[in-house]
């Protein structure tokens, strides 16, 4: 089905072009097209659970039309490889139906404008930032291509894990599930782009449950990159390890929490250490989805929040200091991981995007219509989890820069603190200005050396407070995939990468109540 993308791309084109020029007001329209490919097995405690094999594909066009106002019109398809006979008519039917809708809304809009004085002037017709008409075929980067795998070997491989994991001493439950999978991207614009995209994804999730000293321990971790099968058979991961030896460290990792006593909250603040796998979760909370512009401009407020960085034009932190200036985040397209893409979903290069500069806030991710609100360039920062859906603004991979200080000296320079490994459930605020995040592990730090092992500690900060008081930054950057990360309405979960170096700075850490 991944070649349906290459075989008609210069069809819909032509015809896609052709049609939308011919409708009425209509002043720009494009077309997203997506097929899937995803083969899939799933074990639990050792015996088969399921296997097999999706295909499907969607199709989204947007159409911005009007006489006076312009205003935008979607519509989206979710189609199967039975409708691929009929693809063309399929599209031009779409493509009337975004036109209507787009028409609708700017009638409205002249309505409304001439009805409503002071709310009249708020509306504004839609416009796109300029950005480079881009024509470009970028294939996928993977040493086993997926739709060489069957799912019957994806499941072997699941039902052996399970196996071994259950043969291990304490664990009480464990679920094992594997996929791998091809995507093909086309994307054409009355502007003259075309772009066809490939990628692989493939990942391995590993839910345990272990029983030890102090009870129960649940833990779930999944491995994944934008590769292929080599991904879980060889371990070409940021963990280095293969699908086996991951499951067999998160049990092992799950025995050792249900032997280890609850962390007690701390009343004041600390010093803690947090590790790159923690501030996947920290970048991803408090640096990516505030850096959103739709956010940044209240769109987003009703289901997704706001952003603790800007709060109107004439009140935000741009060009001002929000962080150490030992903290550089950026979000980069171009990093290898679960957010690599060449071309967003309206034709645009992604870009890096330099959001906090030693310190200083700098810019949001965006997209040509918020780009053009906001006066900037668009960055290239508009996707969908499929093309039956609107975009949205998007983290690619959103990292802490890397600084130059060595992990364990980091360490070895604290009296008393604590160290937190691994990303496990954040709790954050509607703006995130202020966040609870929970560590997989939690250590005491005493006299520059690692000791007890704790479950349940977490950080609890003001985002800005956190940021300032980092006091530095290790030289062990590493990027590691997040695979649902949701937002939207209706909801879309989309892969990304998130990452940096180990921290240091001061915070409460959070736990069970009582001293």
């Amino acid at each position: 089905m991944l070649d349906v993308v290459s075989n008609i791309k210069n069809l819909v084109e032509e015809s896609f072009n052709a049609s939308a020029r011919s409708l009425q007001g209509c002043h720009y329209a494009d077309i997203r097209i997506d097929v899937s490919d995803m083969r899939w097995a799933s074990a639990e405690d050792g015996k088969p659970k399921g296997a097999g094999r999706d295909e499907c594909g969607s199709f989204g066009i947007r159409v911005i039309a009007g006489n006076g106002k312009k205003a935008p019109g979607y519509y989206g398809r979710i189609f199967s490889l039975k409708d691929l006979n009929n693809i063309n008519s399929l599209i031009k039917e779409g493509l009337v139906h975004a036109h209507n809708r787009a028409f609708a809304n700017s009638i409205k809009k002249e309505r409304l404008t001439s009805t409503f004085e002071r709310f009249g002037k708020s509306l504004w017709g839609t416009e796109l930032s300029p950005t480079d008409v881009n024509r470009d075929t970028v294939p996928a980067v993977c040493k086993t291509d997926p739709r060489t795998i069957s799912p019957q070997d994806i499941l072997l491989l699941a039902e052996d894990t399970s196996k071994r994991v259950k043969g291990l001493s304490g664990i009480q439950f464990n679920d094992i599930t594997v996929y791998t999978q091809s995507m093909g991207e086309l994307f054409a614009s009355t502007d003259g782009a075309l772009i066809d995209q490939y990628f692989t994804y493939t990942q391995g999730n590993v839910y345990v449950v272990a029983a030890g000293k102090e009870g129960h321990q649940e833990l779930y971790e999944y491995i994944g990159d934008q590769r292929g099968w080599e991904v879980i058979s060889e371990g070409v991961n940021v963990q280095g390890v293969n699908l086996l030896d991951f499951s067999k460290r998160v049990a092992e990792d799950a025995l050792a929490l249900s032997d280890a006593k609850p962390f007690r909250s701390t009343e004041k603040e600390v010093v803690v250490v947090t590790d790159p796998y923690f501030n996947t979760l920290l970048s991803h909370e408090i640096i990516g989805h505030p850096m959103e512009a739709d956010r940044v401009l209240k769109y987003e407020t009703a289901y997704a929040g706001r952003s603790w960085l800007f709060r109107n034009f004439n009140e935000n932190y741009l060009g001002k200091q929000v962080a150490s200036p030992l903290i550089t985040t950026y979000s980069d397209p171009s990093l290898p991981g679960y957010g690599h893409y060449v071309y967003d979903h309206e034709g645009t290069k992604g870009k890096k995007v330099m959001h906090i500069e030693r310190g200083i806030l700098k810019e949001f991710m965006n997209s040509r219509q918020t780009a053009s609100l906001l006066g900037v360039a668009p960055n290239g920062s508009y996707t969908a989890t499929d093309a039956s859906f609107v975009p949205l603004i998007r983290m690619s991979t959103t990292v802490f820069a890397p600084g130059t200080s060595d992990p364990k000296m980091i360490i070895g320079d604290i009296s008393d603190g604590y160290y937190l490994w691994g990303m496990h459930t954040p709790s954050i605020s509607e703006s995130r200005e202020n966040f609870t995040i929970s560590a997989i592990k939690t250590y005491k730090i005493h006299r520059g050396e690692i000791k007890e092992l704790y479950r349940g500690g977490g950080v609890s900060a003001d985002s800005m407070s956190f940021l300032m008081s980092v006091d530095a930054v290790g030289n062990d950057f590493k990027i590691y995939p997040i695979a649902n990360c949701g937002k939207g309405q209706p909801m879309q979960t989309k892969r990304l990468g998130n990452g940096g170096p180990t921290l240091r700075g001061r915070a409460r850490v959070s736990g069970s109540s009582g001293k």
